[in-house]
């Protein structure tokens, strides 16, 4: 992005800035286990210019293009928001590797398990309107869910399929997905052969088929299909003007970056797969950055008219420690500050809060993650499994913490 676009980006947040102080106020308290830098952020909150803000995207740019360049990574695109403003987006890199096709903020890209975080607002959203309840049983709509325990099946609830805790194996049944299979036929033939890991609440195992149920359960209240209402409750109403969620439509896309797996001789494009589109909830959101930007908007509570902020604090609210699970950023974040909550991971450490998911589809990886009472926000989307994807998370939040807080630079 060139210098005159980001200051025009920064002059339409300049107003929200200077409200900055006030709406400290009106923010959640802090963990139990509060940092040096949370104490200050209660006592004494950062005052935001504009030329900070600039110095914290510069200096995030920086970073960005320099990993980009070291680890070749062939394409990628960054959206920051900041109190529901978009302060910077940007492509990098090229959508095909050895092209000259640039990624730009409207190229498309498949966003995996990101998805996932749809899932736990259009619920969210549903229970609102009262549709749903999240302690109703699996069953009230979709009646054919079941489990080897069918009374443990009976007991199943909307939040343990939504925060990985039906009880069943880790990626239990994944591989069927890939082969194509429909969530119903894998629930009605596998689910009852599958001895279970413990009751359901009480185990994190991250799934994609029994997450997917959802959409069963959704359709079952509504009788729309899950991709409908996607459509019609947050891709349309939040300005998601390039969002889908079938294989035709990314096909159909003139402005995509298409995947890529590593070889020995570097990175190579791959085609699309239609896998996981059999399984929207779990991976099969197309968008552009463009889009996400606007559903980080969203998830900042800046759209109250499409989804209210008790909605959200309700989807984010954590249910499950995962210490048990993959380690998230473990040079990052200690095994006992990870959680999951509905279709969201929630991170906590010195003191913050961070929402976050990562996602992993068909050679293509997506980062997000927002800091709810700072008000910002980011999303990067790649179309190749880079190293970058692992690092791009915490690098952000810890240069936002520099500039947020310049004397405690450095210090632990």
């Amino acid at each position: 992005m060139n210098r005159l676009r980001f200051s025009v980006l920064l002059l339409a947040v300049t107003s929200s800035l200077f409200l900055f102080l006030l709406s400290e106020a009106c923010t959640k308290a802090p963990a139990a286990n509060v940092s040096a830098m949370a104490l200050m952020s209660q006592s004494a909150p950062a005052t935001f210019s504009e030329a900070a803000l600039e110095a914290m995207v510069a200096d995030y740019d920086r970073f960005f293009q320099d990993s980009m360049g070291l680890t070749e990574t062939p394409g990628a695109a960054v959206v920051i928001v900041k109190d529901g403003q978009v302060i910077f987006q940007r492509g990098y890199g090229v959508k095909i590797a050895g092209g000259q096709d640039s990624v730009d903020a409207h190229t498309v890209f498949r966003i995996g398990s990101l998805s996932k975080g749809f899932a736990g607002v259009l619920t969210g959203m549903l229970v609102q309107e009262g549709v749903l309840n999240w302690n109703e049983p699996v069953q009230n709509h979709y009646p054919e869910f079941t489990l080897s325990d069918r009374s443990q099946a009976q007991r199943m609830e909307l939040r343990h399929l939504l925060s990985h805790t039906t009880g069943l194996p880790h990626h239990a049944y994944t591989h069927l997905i890939e082969r194509g299979y429909d969530i119903r036929r894998i629930v009605r033939n596998h689910f009852p052969l599958t001895p279970l890991y413990g009751k359901e609440g009480e185990v994190f195992n991250y799934q994609n088929v029994a997450f997917s149920a959802i959409e069963e359960v959704i359709q079952g209240a509504t009788h729309k299909t899950y991709s409908e209402l996607l459509d019609e409750k947050i891709f349309r109403p939040a300005g998601m003007a390039t969002a889908s969620s079938d294989y035709k439509t990314m096909q159909r896309r003139s402005n995509k970056a298409l995947p890529h797996l590593h070889t020995r001789q570097g990175w190579k494009a791959v085609p699309i797969s239609p896998n996981y589109y059999n399984a929207v909830a779990a991976g099969g959101i197309n968008a552009s950055i463009t889009d996400m930007g606007e559903w980080l908007k969203l998830l900042l509570g800046y759209q109250p008219g499409i989804v209210a902020d008790t909605t959200l604090d309700r989807v984010f609210q954590p249910l499950i420690n995962t210490d048990k699970g993959r380690p998230i950023f473990p040079q990052w974040i200690g095994p006992e500050e990870a959680f999951y909550a509905m279709g969201w991971r929630v991170l906590e450490h010195g003191g913050e809060t961070y929402v976050y998911h990562g996602g992993y589809v068909n050679g293509f990886r997506g980062e997000l993650a927002l800091n709810r009472r700072d008000g910002i926000a980011v999303c990067i989307l790649f179309n190749a499994s880079t190293p970058l994807g692992r690092d791009c998370i915490p690098a952000f939040f810890e240069r936002w913490e520099k500039h947020k807080y310049p004397g405690l630079a450095g210090k632990p």
